[in-house]
């Protein structure tokens, strides 16, 4: 289960530094063709939502990795779940049940994670 865990960490880790570095960089105005719910954020909302999500990224990996404060990770992956609910709720406003869904299935492998490092399998 510590490996799956392991996998599931990073794959979580490499999607949210993508996106987090992708949203903290570029305009808004850039971001609105792929991302058309920053339409409805300030630009600086939409830095800080990619600057929260590319912090979550280094708390799953570099905690654990370094025997750094592992407990780090559990948290991150919890602030993780905080996100993908409040972008969830973003969407349903917006009526856009595909990003829900997409939502919904970040949350649960977050979800995971959190459960099995807080848990039976913390470092």
């Amino acid at each position: 289960m510590n490996v799956f865990l392991w996998i599931v960490q990073a794959v979580l880790a490499a999607m949210f530094a993508m996106a987090g570095v992708m949203k903290s960089t570029q305009p808004k105005e850039k971001l609105a063709g792929q991302l058309p719910w920053t339409a409805d954020f300030s630009q600086g909302t939409v830095r800080f939502i990619g600057i929260v999500e590319f912090a979550a990224a280094l708390g799953l990996i570099l905690p654990p990795a370094t025997d750094i404060a592992p407990v780090l990770t559990p948290l991150a992956a919890t602030g993780l779940i905080v996100v993908m609910v409040l972008a969830a709720i973003t969407h349903a406003r917006r009526k856009e049940p595909g990003a829900i869904a997409f939502n919904a299935a970040l949350l649960i492998p977050a979800a995971l994670v959190a459960w099995g490092r807080f848990g039976p399998y913390s470092f």
